[in-house]
């Protein structure tokens, strides 16, 4: 079958390592099904991935790829991505053995992938395949950080860091959705104004200092928006952490975060059970992912270029 894979990481230039060629198959295991892949969503861990952060030489070659819509014996299902270990119980997002399909188990950026029973969720026919493929990462993880994690009530005001990635873009959709006061940055005037297309209140550059503070910050680029996120919080707020894809080792500012008592919360994915949360204020709502482009297996790279590169906006889809 045709897949987009990686046989050796390269650290420094990660577009490199990208193969798109056959693999074998997958079989599936007691409890598991295979599922034909029609669609799959592009995420900042597949470039991970290709670095090899998080994903040792002894597991490769791997199929990449953590978001899937597809069918199993014609049934049109979602993949929510998040495997568990044997016997775990509870939240799925924290056990410590949990993984993602490409960390352990290939990935769905194929024609097929095997995945557990238990991880797929019939797909709802008021979202086209494209839009369904979207959820099971970016779209989840933001929903879990705006409901679980923040804190906020409606009405509170928040602010969104870089609002043109996967998992911002979908926070400002769905903050808005939610009652939020949604506020955004992005590093171009385009950005900002996709942003405001989106449902934000405003949108702002970044750095920028704020009309006044807010309760609770969506932080998925790390270094470069850390401090300026820790300005913008009201005494007693929270930032919410689910990525640092411009370096993971901002200045801690202690002092601040102990004197202004702040809220550090780190976040990642998001269990079943809020995944069918999503699907229902999605469909109360109408509110729908941004789709950049859609691509066929084979120009793969065209979207893994643009994500390095950060000139998309939204999700990139790729359908094998």
């Amino acid at each position: 079958m045709l897949a987009a894979y990686v046989t050796a990481a390269d650290p420094d230039h990660p577009l490199d390592a990208l193969r798109i060629g056959e693999r074998p198959e997958p079989d599936a295991a007691e409890d598991w099904v295979i599922v034909q892949v029609e669609a799959c969503a592009l995420n900042r861990h597949d470039l991970w991935s290709l670095a090899g952060v998080g994903l040792p030489p002894d597991r490769m070659p791997m199929i990449l790829g953590t978001d899937a819509a597809g069918t199993v014996d014609g049934r049109p299902v979602i993949v929510w991505a998040v495997i568990n270990s044997p016997g775990w119980t509870g939240d799925a997002t924290l056990d410590p053995k949990r993984s993602l399909l490409s960390e352990l188990h290939q990935g769905t950026m194929a024609q097929f992938v095997a995945v557990p029973r238990a991880n797929l969720i019939d797909r709802p026919t008021w979202l086209s395949t494209e839009q369904a493929a979207c959820l099971p990462t970016a779209w989840l993880t933001a929903y879990r950080m705006l409901t679980n994690d923040s804190g906020l009530s409606a009405g509170d005001t928040v602010l969104i860091q870089g609002a043109s990635g996967g998992v911002a873009s979908a926070a400002t959709a769905l903050g808005a959705a939610l009652g939020f006061r949604v506020w955004a940055t992005g590093r171009t005037e385009a950005k900002r104004a996709a942003a405001l297309s989106r449902g934000a209140d405003a949108a702002f550059e970044p750095g920028a200092r704020l009309p006044e503070r807010v309760d609770a910050v969506i932080e998925t680029v790390g270094e470069a928006s850390w401090a300026h996120s820790l300005r913008c919080l009201r005494p007693g707020g929270t930032v919410v952490c689910a990525g640092a894809t411009s370096g993971p080792n901002p200045p801690a500012e202690l002092n601040r975060v102990f004197f202004q008592q702040l809220r550090v919360i780190g976040s990642t994915m998001g269990t079943i059970e809020e995944f069918h949360g999503l699907l229902a204020l999605l469909e109360r709502t109408g509110v729908r992912p941004t789709i950049d482009r859609v691509l066929d297996l084979p120009d793969a790279a065209e979207g893994f270029r643009a994500m390095a590169e950060g000139t998309l906006d939204g999700k990139i889809v790729i359908r094998p």
